[in-house]
């Protein structure tokens, strides 16, 4: 497997500059901008979707689209704040909801994954704890590593949307692989790893293909994880009865898609200049390269134009 790139997130209006989407995997540092910078000049691409349309996507990709008793009130109110994100206009939560949605759909894996930035970070690129782990996903700097998330001088990978998504989805197909498609084990294993659900199977005289992950010997933090993902997909999926909250959605939502950043560019607002994108939130979107400078991580940096 290649290094995954150093990465962006751009929210940018239409430019006359279009990229490829064939970038090569070995490129250095890549961003999330409008499908209209990847499209050749022949095309006229969407610029964004309709918030509507993000929705129906998450929930068609639902594994267990039927909510259970495991969505108790505790995770219901503790969670209760995340339609309330989803609606707003003041925040960057839905356009970054809806990269994480396609990339999970992308792999075929259940929307339900989607959700593990809302208990992890509550959807903040930036978000760091106090023992260790960061960005989206919350790695922690060994993990990181392990899945190929680049951590050099003057740049964390985790805090790069782009590369901590693409490491933490292959990472969950893996496991989605692992326990017979059961979403539940897997973010049971994501959560406190594979080989302890596998000696928890085991313990309980199961097999992954017709497991009770109810039922595993597991931390209860563990079993809990699973409780607050079932929670979260049923508060999004109930939302669709308020008229208000729907309206809300109804709105265009910027696409976001990698792309390398070409050589020459030294920091975001020159990024921003170029495509004509707000350098505050741009700078807001990415922390991995601080200060707003281009961190360059040590491979080729390529410019597909």
């Amino acid at each position: 497997m290649t290094r995954l790139a150093a990465a962006l997130l751009v929210f940018a209006a239409p430019a006359a500059t279009s990229f490829a989407t064939d970038a090569p995997s070995h490129t250095a540092t890549a961003a999330l901008v409008p499908a209209s910078l990847t499209a050749s000049a022949t095309t006229t691409p969407a610029v964004t979707r309709n918030g509507q349309e993000v929705y129906r996507r998450f929930l068609d990709g639902l594994s267990e689209p039927e909510c259970t008793a495991d969505a108790t009130e505790r995770w219901r109110s503790h969670f209760g704040h995340v339609p309330r994100q989803l609606a707003s206009r003041g925040n960057d939560v839905l356009p970054l909801f809806a990269y994480v949605v396609e990339e999970v759909r992308a792999q075929h894996l259940p929307t339900e994954f989607a959700l593990i930035p809302f208990v992890e970070s509550g959807y903040r690129p930036g978000a760091r704890s106090a023992s260790g782990p960061a960005g989206l996903w919350q790695f922690i700097a060994v993990t990181a590593r392990n899945h190929e998330i680049p951590i050099r001088p003057g740049y964390d990978g985790r805090l790069s949307p782009a590369d901590s998504t693409r490491a933490a989805v292959r990472y969950l197909k893996t496991l989605h692989g692992m326990f017979a498609g059961d979403w539940r084990l897997a973010v049971m294993a994501y959560n406190a790893g594979e080989y302890r659900v596998f000696g928890a199977l085991e313990r309980a005289g199961q097999v992954a293909a017709k497991a009770d992950p109810e039922a595993l010997p597991m931390p209860a933090l563990t079993q809990a994880y699973v409780r607050k993902l079932h929670a979260l997909s049923c508060l999004i999926k109930e939302a669709e009865t308020r008229e208000d909250w729907m309206a809300a959605l109804d709105r265009e939502v910027p696409i976001l898609q990698a792309i390398t950043v070409p050589d020459g560019i030294r920091d975001l607002d020159g990024l921003a200049s170029r495509h004509e994108t707000d350098a505050a939130q741009l700078k807001r979107l990415n922390p991995a390269h601080t200060d707003g400078r281009i961190a360059r991580i040590g491979q080729p940096t390529q410019v597909l134009v």
